[in-house]
Parts: C-alpha cells; structure tokens; sequence
C-alpha cells in the first residue's frame, strides 16, 4: 500500500501522532510519497521514522491508493490540488477547528494505515468547479467554491452572470460566489447562502452584500455552463479557487463547469450528513 501525504507544517503539538503513522507505516512494509514542504519540516523532528518515505515531490506526478491530510478544511483543499485529478481517495486528518472535510481525530493517526487495510471507510465523491480564465494559471479546479470579487480600489463591481447561454442577471455587489456543495458550508454559508447535501448534483451562486434586496442566493443543476463577465472602474477584478487568488483584466470574462472528474473522500463508516451537520453547528 502507499499512501501520500500532505499536511500544514505547524504540528507541533501533534508530532507523537505523525511520528507513531509513519512507523505504522514502516513497520507493515508500507510506502509513503510525502509533500515537499511537509517532509522538510518533519524531517528536523522525526528523521529516524520517515523509513517509509520513498518519494518526496510538490507536484502531483505520484501514484498512490490513497492520501491523508494533516491539517484542517484548508490542508485538505490543498491536498485536493496536489492529488490532481487522479481520484485517489483522501482521508482528512483534524488538526483544525470545525474539520468538515477532515472527519477523523489526530489521535487516531497512528491507527490510520491498519484503517485503510481493513477497509473500514466509505467512499463519497465530490464534485470539483474547472475554471476557465486566461489569468489562471496551476490547477484551474475548486473543490470549496469560486469567488469572483472587486479589485483593489474599487467600491463595487458589477458582474453579468449567463446561464447555459441566457442572461440571469448583474450582479451588483461587492462580488459572487459560485460553490459546489462542498462548499455550501464554508464561504457561502457565511454570506448567506443555503447548506446543500454534498453529493447533491448542483451548483449555488450567492451574491456577496449584493446592492439589491432582490438578489437572492440561487441553486442550479450542476451540468450548467456559467459565464461571468465583469465591469467596474478598477481596470481588473479577482478571482479565487479555493483562496488562490489571481488578478483578472476587466475585460477578461470566466467560464465555469462542473469538471470530468471528482474528489473521492474517505470517511468514518456509518458517517451521515445529519449527524455531521448538527455537531458542528451546534444544533439542537
């Protein structure tokens, strides 16, 4: 089995945890391809335990059965971007806070490898935003969602959103999300926008503190083509994958589409959404 790994590099108070996976690992004769970033810096702390370490790489040019991410929600979309398109299956790992995408405690990290071998996860595809925009270079994919916002300088921004084609509406605001389910809990939840199911087969577009009262978050199929194009007296606007940001000419429009491939997530047999949601939002 070889599992790849990435994570965020502030992990001190959990290296006893990294330490025990990665001798797992050894000791079962498994291999690990581990970020660059991450490798470097574990590397000062644990360099007796790294045995299983067979590849070290920042690119997503790797083979693998599955991936962990060390980290919270956002460790986890990096770790999407570096598996690529690829669909290997990601577990996250919670080193963060709320964790949606990262549904298992560190302290169970050292029981991970014996997990996966027994099989004890299930499987649930998420689907990914492919991005199309001159200014975006890298990986054009956001699991989380796609913010287009007003750039530096400016008040305000207005932006044409079409539909397969047909005008839906200007969106006058301070910018536009477009959110995968996924991402229904994270930023778009935050400006208003509704929780969806995440395997549910659509798209959410929510104005961000829109200048009327009438525009109002909106849910399409996710086989919906979209383009954006955007005015406004900045001679450029922003767009960003899952917070990477890019700098965008004012003429440049974007198109956006559900992408050809998912991200598979493994998580705790017996999850479901219900639970999930009302542990972590507190619910009564």
């Amino acid at each position: 089995m070889r599992i790849a790994v990435y994570g965020s590099r502030r992990q001190e108070a959990y290296l006893a945890h990294i330490e025990s996976f990665f001798s797992a690992l050894a000791a079962a004769g498994d291999e690990a391809v581990v970020h660059s970033k991450l490798y470097n810096y574990l590397l000062h702390f644990m360099p007796a335990a790294l045995k299983a370490v067979t590849r070290v790489t920042d690119t997503p040019d790797f083979t693998a059965d599955y991936a962990v991410s060390l980290g919270g929600d956002g460790s986890f979309l990096r770790t999407a971007a570096w598996v690529g398109d690829k669909e290997i299956p990601i577990l996250g790992v919670n080193t963060g806070h709320l964790g949606y995408l990262s549904p298992l405690h560190v302290e169970r990290l050292g029981d991970v490898p014996a997990m996966l071998r027994a099989g004890v996860f299930d499987v649930e595809g998420r689907s990914v935003v492919a991005v199309d925009c001159d200014a975006v270079t890298g990986w054009p994919y956001a699991l989380n969602e796609v913010a287009v916002g007003k750039g530096d300088g400016a008040s305000i921004i207005d932006i044409e959103a079409y539909i397969d084609g047909h005008l839906l509406a200007d969106y006058r605001a301070d910018g536009l999300l477009i959110s995968t389910p996924t991402g229904s809990t994270a930023y778009n939840l935050s400006v208003g926008g509704p929780i969806v199911q995440p395997t549910a087969p659509v798209l959410v577009l929510a104005p961000i503190a829109a200048h009327s009262l009438s525009l109002r978050p909106l849910v399409v199929a996710d086989s919906t083509r979209l383009r954006l194009e955007a005015r406004g007296r900045s001679a450029n606007y922003r767009v960003a994958l899952d917070g990477r940001s890019y700098v965008v000419d004012m003429d440049s429009p974007i198109m956006l589409s559900t992408a050809p491939f998912k991200v598979y997530v493994l998580l705790p047999q017996g999850s479901d959404f219900a639970t999930t949601l009302r542990t972590k939002l507190a619910w009564n």
